[in-house]
């Protein structure tokens, strides 16, 4: 069989029955409904069993605004949240009940910003949606042969199934197993490419390949044309759009702000800095041993041949996992895939649902909407935004855009709204009109600056191949988010606002008197498992200590700028510029380090949540030990409190 035909069947695609299959009799479950079923499951436990129920909309929206860093941790997914968590820190304290950030934008600048920021937080839900629904379709369909319609349409109908019923702490949940299994499959290439792999076996058998591929396809840009050298121009250009990109990503993504909200507000901090560098292990050592493993295998007959396209909609690391372990590395590909894209689209739907019911729906239509309403208005938006992606991936996919266009594309339209929202959240003096003129003229600018760049460059030709070039996409980049920063700070510095951010702590803040301690004002059964009861009241005063919080915020600010320039500064610049290409010695010391980071962050997204759980998975335990011989004794009820204990 040719390289280039689907290593598995269709039937692989459509349900991954060679998986389930031997896991249960039902050989045409899928994974998809398999995953849905197992997520439900998950969600009927914890409601039985915690005091956390889902069909309360801050459990569903907000996961009561109790949940511990290392859960977060498992549920970050981006390079950027050592920056975020600045923003995170701040959230906590000057906005610590808010459900959306433009929640934020409005009670701050008011609704024509809201208006304005409302179309960037959406329009960065459909670039994200549309990248995971083009990236996995693409895959999907290399791998299997599976219609990719069918594909953009399947993809996200399991995820809102589970989303529906369990909401934001089923999409934390999802995210940590989807954690646990990319890293034991991470671990499975990292060692067989370099330990018992019969194509490659060892770093010296890899640095002799990628020697011999420079040789014969030397590299434009790269120091002597290697593949082992941190000198390269077009990675240099790719580095600078992927840090606005993801900046743009991170600030303006109701998805990250969304783990902010849902997590306790003590350990927020140090939750998105653990996920932050947990992170790092996956382009450290998963991208790049299946991304060098794909130019080592070059030639190799089992390995795909690849084309710009291909290269464009992420097939590399897909065709080397199957040159490198046939079927078997392609299920592990198949399954990591289906699993990233489950937990990244179970993340993109309860975002835009905050947004559609907080900042649409309550907003502008219903104002003294019941609890009823808000949580019906959520399940309805979850749904209605799993059609969207669909339709969103197959246009895209029509008109020959793929995940990496878009990708390169983000920063283009999201980049000048970055400096106005970090300065909203942080800064008293930020100025409201020249935030959202920051916003709107550095998108213009943005915009512009990549049409302008594509027709110089291009003999005034503007068309998807034509637009998507490396400096292209670079000027409107830069353009948009450095324009758009330049107009918020200039402008806020000559006419400076002075904000009062107890404004924003009263947004959605709770009655501080707490329910059922009046004797006239006595709680159900029901109001004690509400998990607005159990954390909000009991626990939340304490948690929004002022100085517990300055002292987080001031730890965030050092170790942010701390990271950043390491990692973004310190270590690859020089690298950069020494035009080292490296040995044997050097590629077996990159390894060492990648896979001791990885155990790290296998250890922090995988290990630690259990134990930090271990009270909670123990209380699950006991309780259905009790429904099983004590005639359904386990369910859990929160004790009434003493209504005349102060």
């Amino acid at each position: 069989m040719s390289a280039n035909q689907p290593v598995l069947p269709q039937g692989a695609g459509y349900g991954v029955d060679s998986v389930i299959g031997d896991l249960t009799d039902v050989d045409d479950l899928g994974i998809g409904l398999f995953f849905s079923v197992f997520m439900v499951g998950m969600t009927s436990l914890q409601t039985r069993y915690t005091g956390f129920n889902p069909r309360n909309s801050e459990e569903f929206n907000s996961a009561s605004r109790s949940v511990k860093p290392g859960l977060i941790a498992s549920g970050i997914v981006s390079a950027w949240t050592w920056a975020a968590t600045l923003l995170a820190a701040k959230l906590k304290m000057n906005a610590p009940y808010a459900h959306t950030w433009l929640e934020i934008i409005a009670a701050r600048w008011g609704t024509v910003a809201h208006l304005v920021f409302l179309f960037f937080g959406l329009a960065t839900n459909v670039i994200v949606s549309s990248m995971l629904i083009l990236g996995g379709a693409a895959t999907v369909t290399s791998l299997t042969g599976m219609s990719t319609i069918a594909a953009c349409f399947l993809i996200p109908l399991g995820v809102a199934v589970y989303v529906v019923v369990g909401g934001m702490r089923a999409t934390l949940l999802c995210d940590y197993t989807h954690t646990s299994v990319l890293f034991v499959i991470i671990f499975v290439f990292v060692f067989t490419v370099y330990t018992t792999s019969d194509k490659i076996g060892s770093p010296a058998a890899m640095h002799a390949l990628l020697t011999k591929a420079a040789e014969t396809n030397p590299v434009s840009g790269n120091a002597h044309g290697s593949y082992i050298t941190m000198r390269s121009k077009n990675g240099l250009i790719f580095g600078v759009i992927n840090v606005i990109g993801n900046f743009a990503a991170v600030f303006q993504d109701q998805a990250y702000w969304q783990r902010a909200i849902a997590s306790r507000p003590a350990s927020c901090v140090k939750a998105f800095l653990l996920g932050g560098l947990a992170w790092f292990a996956i382009p450290f050592m998963f991208a790049t041993t299946l991304g060098l493993s794909a130019v080592a295998l070059r030639g190799d007959p089992a390995m795909r041949t690849l084309s710009p396209e291909d290269v464009s909609a992420g097939l590399p690391a897909s065709a080397a996992a199957a040159a490198l372990l046939g079927e078997a590395g392609a299920v592990c590909v198949l399954i990591v895939i289906f699993l990233a894209i489950t937990s990244a689209t179970s993340a993109e739907l309860i975002a835009v649902s905050s947004i559609l019911t907080y900042d649409v729906y309550q907003k502008y239509f219903n104002p003294q909407a019941t609890e009823a309403e808000i949580l019906t208005i959520s399940h309805a938006t979850v749904a209605l935004f799993a059609s969207v992606m669909a339709i969103l991936g197959l246009i895209f996919f029509y008109i020959g855009i793929s995940m990496g266009w878009l990708y390169e594309f983000m920063g283009v339209v999201l980049g000048s709204a970055v400096v106005p929202i970090a300065l909203c959240v942080s800064w008293r003096k930020a100025n409201k009109w020249g935030c959202i003129a920051g916003a709107v003229i550095g998108f213009c600018s943005g915009i512009i600056a990549w049409l302008v760049t594509t027709s110089s460059l291009n003999d005034s030709k503007i068309n998807v191949t034509t637009s998507g070039g490396d400096f292209e996409m670079l000027a409107g980049n830069l353009a948009s988010i450095g324009v758009g920063g330049i107009v918020t700070v200039v402008t806020s510095l000559i006419w400076p606002d002075n904000f009062d951010f107890n404004i924003t702590r009263e947004i959605n803040a709770p009655d501080p008197t707490p329910p059922g301690s009046r004797a006239s004002d006595r709680t159900t059964s029901e109001d004690r498992k509400s998990p607005v009861f159990v954390y909000v009241v009991e626990r939340q005063h304490d948690m929004l200590d002022p100085v517990a919080l300055r002292k987080a915020y001031a730890f965030a600010k050092w170790s942010s700028v701390a990271l950043t320039i390491v990692l973004v500064l310190a270590i690859p610049l020089p690298l950069f510029f020494a035009r080292t290409v490296y040995g044997v010695d050097g590629l077996k010391a990159w390894v060492a380090v990648g896979i001791v980071w990885t155990f790290f962050s296998a250890f922090t997204v995988v290990i630690y949540p259990l134990y930090e759980s271990r009270t909670t998975l123990l209380a699950i335990f006991r309780g259905m030990v009790k429904d099983v011989f004590a005639n359904g004794t386990g369910e859990y009820l929160v004790p009434e409190p003493d209504p005349y204990t102060t």
